[in-house]
């Protein structure tokens, strides 16, 4: 199943549209929607005339389709921007536009500005002409920034349509004075210059890359907000306090460890806590880990070193039976530890089955390996 029209396959090789991630269709970029109410009749007479548009690293604004243009999602139109003209992509229209809107807190009012046009194939070699600028742009701006001696980390530019101005995006510990600087690229380019500091989170989204799980980054490909993230997130889910585990390429805390937290907040409304060991005839016996959805926690006792299961609900009964001076025998209750013989005899049955076929199988391998090494004389 191919991602745009121009990706389809030929028999069975993919064509491959070669704009490696700029996909003039939307089929492939990253924060993609998918427009549901497409093929639904709306009851009004007249369509929603504002369309989102999508530019270069994802980002999305709003655009009020004043000449009613017959633009399709994909499209590349040429939009009104403050001093000029930029061009993007249609990433959205009709009522869902509008939901959008709702959601992100945008007005529909005057300030939004218009679409100009659909963009020509003539267009579309200036924005690439433009494109091509980017990337040495960016080196040689590393470069001034090393010679100013500048305590400020470059990470992205993207030049306007029209070629009249160029952003720089930029990561820094610091508050920066970069006004020499501004003077220094203006000159050395020739064109307006925007300065626009950006978060190490807002930074690892604009690069992207593959993160620990082995999937691109979720804020390169679909995440939009940045929620916090504490250490505390991790401590709910049993997780090791281990900075460079928990980190991500931003060099923050994951965002994913806040996607399962609620599941494990409702889990963990079951299980009872502590503050210092329970007790048993046996003696104290220390909570030393506890699995959180199949409600079993792990005791062991100071003299030894093996732990024992418990499940929740005999921990409460063991706390409830020391708040009344009353010790109970063992941690296990009498139904707990005839399941537990009961499982601990399947697994020894498992175990000596497991143990016969396997030595049948050895003597199988050995049988026919000595055949190999010593064939017969009359073959």
């Amino acid at each position: 199943m191919s991602g745009c029209i121009s990706c389809g396959t030929t028999g069975k090789k993919t064509a491959g549209c070669q704009n490696n991630g700029g996909c003039q269709t939307g089929g492939c970029n990253k924060l993609n929607v998918f427009d549901w109410l497409s093929n639904m009749g709306m009851p009004q007479s007249e369509t929603f005339n504002i369309i989102e548009v999508r530019f270069k690293s994802g980002k999305k604004e709003f655009y009020r389709n004043q000449d009613h243009l017959d633009v399709t999602i994909g499209d590349a139109v040429i939009v009104d921007v403050p001093n000029g003209h930029h061009m993007g992509h249609v990433s959205l229209q009709g009522e869902l536009v509008r939901l959008q809107m709702r959601k992100k807190k945008v007005e529909n009012d005057e300030k939004l500005h218009k679409i100009y046009r659909i963009a020509s194939s003539n267009d579309l070699e200036k924005y690439q002409q433009v494109r091509n600028r980017e990337s040495p742009t960016l080196i040689r701006t590393r470069e001034i920034i090393k010679e100013l001696k500048m305590r400020m980390k470059l990470s992205d530019v993207e030049f306007q349509a029209d070629n009249s101005r160029a952003t720089f995006y930029y990561s820094a510990d610091e508050r920066v004075d970069f006004r020499e600087l501004i003077k220094v690229l203006a000159n050395e380019f020739k064109i307006r210059v925007e300065m626009r500091q950006i978060s190490l989170r807002q930074e690892a989204a604009r690069l992207g890359g593959i993160g620990s799980c082995g999937r691109e980054l979720c804020c390169s490909t679909w995440l939009t907000e940045f929620k916090s993230v504490s250490t505390a997130t991790a401590r709910y889910q049993n997780l090791s306090l281990n900075p460079s585990k928990l980190s991500g390429q931003c060099g923050r805390l994951k965002c994913c460890l806040n996607y399962e937290l609620d599941t494990y907040m409702d889990a963990l409304k079951d299980i009872p806590r502590l503050d210092r060991p329970i007790q048993t005839k046996k003696g104290f016996a220390k909570l030393h880990k506890t699995d959180i959805f199949r409600k079993t926690m792990w005791f062991g006792y100071e003299e030894e070193n093996s732990w024992h299961p418990v499940s929740c609900t005999r921990v409460k009964e063991i706390v409830a039976l020391n708040k009344q001076n009353i010790l109970p025998e063992t941690l296990d209750s009498n139904e707990e530890s005839n399941d537990k013989n009961h499982l601990i005899s399947i697994k020894k049955e498992l175990e000596r089955i497991d143990k016969k076929y396997r030595s049948k199988n050895r003597r199988k391998y050995h049988h026919k390996s000595r055949n190999k090494k010593h064939p017969s004389n009359g073959s």
